[in-house]
């Protein structure tokens, strides 16, 4: 495939198609990281600390809504 922006006006758009993989590995760095919160308790803001009840549900309420948004633009993580 090739991209080709022939002005500087569309630089800004040949950046985000360079950049699509670095935004994809982003969001699966934070869904990893939220996942660590639901399923096994580490705190979001101190890794060696125990995340309390509501950091854990509001970790999963924030993947949840990560993956509603991510399907309504027909994208997925995995």
């Amino acid at each position: 495939m090739i991209l080709e922006y022939d002005c500087e006006e569309e630089s800004d758009d040949a950046r985000t198609a360079l950049d699509g993989y670095k935004w994809k590995m982003a969001m699966w760095d934070l869904d990893q990281s939220l996942r660590s919160t639901t399923k096994h308790g580490v705190s979001m803001s101190d890794k060696s600390k125990e995340a309390t009840p509501e950091e854990m549900d509001m970790a999963d309420k924030i993947r949840d809504a990560i993956r509603d948004i991510l399907n309504e633009h027909n994208l997925n993580l995995d």
